[in-house]
């Protein structure tokens, strides 16, 4: 099939600034294209070419400035404009788009993928959220809580509702008990930072209240192994490096805790693998309903105990002895309770991050979320006769 996948106008593709979404592509493209024909409608980035095929991948870039409407507003004439027809488009969190998308290439099948609540009445009025879940084929969701969100406004698009978690590459991430080449970044990293043979705790995300890096700086003070390090991975956004007030409240935060904290500020997306390679407990302390942080497979390709929170689609990633799941993530004293223990029992946190390793290799790889997308892709939709018998 001619297929067309429209990325969102956040963050450019490839995911040389980062985001979820964006790695997600980058994924599965490089296995989707061994089946079909593969266009990436994305946004302009100055690194990147507005028109390029890339590996049998052909690139089309519009600008954005971060801004759906502007957007849309140089994608749907493009399409509009252009002979070519796709078989099926996929869009990427916007349902917003599906319409346009859909009134300028009538012919083609649409599925959409969502990474978040986009069906929220806040962010679409129901008229319009009717007419996309009519007008769509399938709808691809991160996590059963999206799917479930997305069902409490619109139960009629249950049907059509398929959860695909993401996925990771294990070439990348590897725990180091297992692998040299992640040994060898181990080492690197902790001699660079000298972490010595310190308990690194990590965080890696967008630095903001909802994500809740707060509680955890705040839970140091009750940490019983002075020998622990906080390592806070990330920025306010993606590729800005910026100190929000948030940032400074939290560096704030910092230095007072009994238990040193350090803070990278922005990572680039290629060495990020690095710091989970140098840790030895992963924490996603998100105090918002999150979709399910895609942080939390990389953590465990890198086999690290997990310790999550009770919101959002987090939970559905804790499968037997993974990880720990924090009832209440505003609650300093549960996440020291939790990490003291961990800290504590280090064969037992192995154990739980080797399993995490074996879930991923056998549910999260990129081949898994490939596959699953090629059954979506390949399941015809029915048209109904509508000649009466």
């Amino acid at each position: 099939m001619n297929i067309l996948l429209i990325c969102t106008e956040k963050l450019p593709v490839p995911n040389i600034r980062g985001g979820a979404i964006q790695t997600y592509i980058g994924g599965v493209v490089p296995l989707l294209t061994r089946s079909h024909k593969i266009t990436i409608i994305g946004r302009t980035d100055p690194e990147l070419s507005e028109d390029e095929t890339v590996n049998g991948v052909r690139y089309l870039r519009f600008d954005s400035q971060g801004v759906l409407d502007i957007y849309m507003s140089n994608v749907i004439p493009y399409l509009e404009a252009s002979t070519e027809e796709f078989d099926l488009i996929h869009i990427f969190n916007r349902p917003k788009m599906v319409l346009p998308v859909a009134s300028v290439k009538p012919n083609a099948r649409i599925v959409l993928s969502m990474h978040n609540d986009m069906f929220n009445p806040l962010k679409l009025n129901k008229e319009e959220g009717d007419a996309v879940i009519e007008r769509v084929e399938a709808i691809v969701t991160i996590s059963n809580y999206i799917g479930a969100a997305i069902c409490k406004d619109y139960p009629q698009a249950e049907p059509k509702i398929r959860t695909i978690y993401s996925g990771v590459d294990l070439s990348k991430f590897a725990p180091w008990k297992q692998s040299q080449a992640a040994l060898r970044e181990r080492d690197s990293i902790r001699n660079e930072h000298k972490l010595g043979n310190k308990k690194v705790i990590l965080f890696v995300g967008r630095l903001s209240r909802n994500k809740g890096p707060h509680v955890l700086v705040r839970a140091m003070s009750q940490l019983r192994h002075n020998d622990a390090v906080l390592v806070i991975v990330g920025a306010a956004w993606y590729s800005d490096d910026r100190i929000s007030d948030y940032i400074a409240y939290l560096r704030a935060l910092a230095e007072k805790s009994p238990i040193q904290v350090m803070t990278t500020g922005y990572v680039q997306a290629h060495d990020v693998h690095k710091w989970f390679c140098a840790a030895d407990v992963f924490v996603c302390t998100s105090i918002w309903e999150e979709p399910l942080a895609r942080v939390h497979y990389e953590a465990m390709a890198a086999g690290l105990p997990l310790i999550t929170t009770a919101r959002g689609g987090n939970p559905e990633i804790i499968r037997g002895n993974n990880g720990i799941i924090i009832q209440n993530p505003e609650d300093p004293a549960e996440y020291a309770s939790n990490l003291n223990s961990m800290l504590s029992n280090v064969g037992n946190a192995r154990e739980m991050g080797l399993h995490g390793r074996k879930l991923v290799e056998n549910h999260f790889t990129w081949n898994h979320v490939a596959g699953q997308i090629l059954e979506v892709w390949d399941k015809q939709p029915v048209i109904e006769d509508p000649t009466p018998e």
